[in-house]
């Protein structure tokens, strides 16, 4: 079986699809307490979690994606064109492993905090990049960008002392207010 053979298309899928059919043998354990414990297995909260899909475009709330290696999967992950929010708040990342993958696939940058490193590294490879100052002003940018063939995919790309939690459920909260 090949990956493009499956139903369900894209590297995103084909780890939990693994990860379904391991459980599936699992469930076959006979001790019950062993059992009890991979029964109690969930997703993991904001990593490449759909929120909503409006009007078309899907939000993807990847908050967990807190360096530049998390990131690039998110990015390589994510098929179609993509609307990025990142945080810029990182004086020490170096954004240039992520270059290939926003030339191919990310149509605008919008970022949030300070704007200088992603803007210096991106700059005349993404078509639009834009600084906004909150979560809410961010995702009225990329709800307002035209065209429709876009995913909206918020990957930090750095620490930037805000927990993921914290950034996880603003995305989820300003998405659900769209």
């Amino acid at each position: 079986m090949t990956i493009e053979t499956l139903a369900l298309q894209g590297r995103d899928t084909l780890h939990p699809g693994l990860a379904g059919i391991d459980t599936a043998r699992l469930k076959a354990i006979r001790n019950a307490s062993l059992r009890a414990c991979f029964n109690r297995l969930e997703d993991t909260r904001y990593r490449l979690e759909f929120v909503a899909r409006i009007l078309g475009r899907e939000y993807v709330n990847d908050a967990a994606s807190r360096t530049i290696n998390a990131t690039w999967y998110s990015l390589e992950s994510t098929e179609g064109g993509i609307i990025w929010i990142a945080c810029g708040s990182d004086s020490e990342a170096d954004y240039s492993r992520l270059v290939p993958l926003a030339l191919r696939k990310v149509r605008m940058l919008l970022i949030l905090g300070d704007d200088s490193r992603l803007r210096k590294t991106f700059s005349g490879i993404i078509p639009t990049i834009q600084s906004c100052d909150t979560m809410a002003q961010a995702l009225h940018h990329a709800y307002m960008y035209e065209a429709v063939d876009v995913k909206v995919l918020f990957s930090p790309a750095c620490d930037d002392g805000v927990t993921t939690e914290a950034w996880g459920e603003a995305f989820r909260r300003e998405v659900n207010e769209l």
